[in-house]
């Protein structure tokens, strides 16, 4: 079934969202739907809430194959990564290691953050962002004929993650022997794969689990053994809140073209060193951050929201991602504030139009189950 659009400027223009391999699967669970970025998606299957629990104490999987995967092809591939990232991709050198960076423009603003993949010399993997998948694209083409790479998006490809303590031994029941050896002895951030079948030890809410990028055909068959299996269904609300929760920016919300990694808890993603140029690092060390990104727990009753203001005893900051934490049982934000605002702090935030209490901290608010802040 697909989900319609109609715009209203004609009269009678009907767009149809563009759907992933699993939209029937959502449907037929009875998902609520929602227009996702031009993307037709679940927002929950019935309780945000209890899916958010779910990840927490046992499993779920979220359809993220919204997202892109890119494949890089050329003898000069690194060269042009460690040109093209801010965090450097020398330090791959284990096929099926993974990184975590920023891609940013001449003047340091994020362009995307994503994940880059070592398939093998000349051969890497990025998964970047639904929303600026297209912007992304343009960008490494632009520069890819300089080092002679090759850009290939993998439209044949879906991504499901499978996340939470129990798992990885979900999946693993699941896959092919071979795969499943290998997948098992996966470190954090490392990848195995067997022909197109790419299972990563990586994701997007704080807990353990797998990414496993698929040819379209086998996520609805594997979506449907996890549900077999005991694995909670879980849509867009429930990874805000947990992703929230763990520190993890969102991009279009905590960072943009607009911020620089070192605005926006990222300087840790950042290598500056004589070995190497790239795109922004110039802008980087001309121009030194004055905020900087914390993490806020409310003291009062209410909820924090994006856009809203935080006074501190040195100047103003703005809520970037805010709402309620279930793990915690109160509202958290993260934040951007002045650089003398430190963890520990006492700060208000205006909350439909009252002052409230919270307090500064330093994230993550929740990683692998446990609550890592005082609340």
């Amino acid at each position: 079934m697909l989900a319609l659009l109609f715009c209203l400027a004609n009269g009678d223009t009907v767009t149809a969202l563009k759907t992933t391999p699993l939209n029937a699967a959502h449907y037929a669970l009875g998902a609520r739907m929602v227009d996702f970025g031009g993307w037709d998606m679940p927002l929950h299957y019935g309780s945000q809430l209890e899916e958010h629990h779910a990840v927490r104490h046992a499993s779920g999987m979220f359809d993220v194959a919204h997202m892109s995967v890119v494949d890089l092809h050329g003898a000069r591939t690194r060269d042009f990564l460690r040109t093209l990232l801010a965090n450097d991709v020398a330090k791959l050198k284990t096929p099926g290691k993974a990184l975590y960076s920023c891609m940013l423009n001449e003047t340091g603003g994020v362009i995307d953050d994503l994940i880059v993949y070592f398939v093998a010399e000349g051969r890497f993997r990025l998964v970047v962002n639904a929303a600026t998948t297209d912007k992304d694209l343009a960008w490494l083409q632009r520069h890819a004929p300089a080092f002679g790479v090759e850009v290939r998006h993998r439209t044949d490809l879906g991504i499901l993650a499978v996340q939470g303590p129990q798992a990885r031994a979900k999946v693993l029941a699941l896959l092919p022997s071979e795969l499943a050896s290998a997948a098992a002895e996966l470190a954090p951030f490392n990848a195995a794969w067997s022909g197109e079948r790419f299972v990563a030890r990586t994701g997007y809410t704080g807990e353990d689990g797998f990414e496993l990028m698929l040819p379209n055909a086998e996520l609805e068959p594997i979506w449907k053994k996890l549900l077999a299996a005991g694995v909670a269904p879980c849509g867009l609300g429930a990874r805000d809140t947990l992703r929230l929760e763990a520190g993890m920016n969102l991009y279009g919300q905590d960072m943009d073209e607009s911020t620089t990694p070192l605005e926006t808890g990222l300087a840790w993603t950042v290598v500056i060193d004589a070995t190497r140029d790239f795109f922004g690092k110039n802008a980087l060390l001309n121009l030194p951050p004055t905020r900087h990104a914390l993490g806020l727990i409310l003291s009062d009753r209410g909820v924090m929201r994006g856009h809203q203001v935080v006074m501190t005893a040195h100047g103003a900051g703005e809520i970037t991602s805010g709402g309620f934490g279930p793990t915690l049982e109160r509202s958290i934000a993260l934040a951007r504030v002045p650089l003398a605002v430190v963890p520990g702090d006492q700060v208000s935030v205006e909350v439909r139009g009252k002052n409230l209490r919270a307090r500064a901290v330093k994230p993550p608010f929740v990683r692998n189950g446990k609550v890592l802040v005082n609340v």
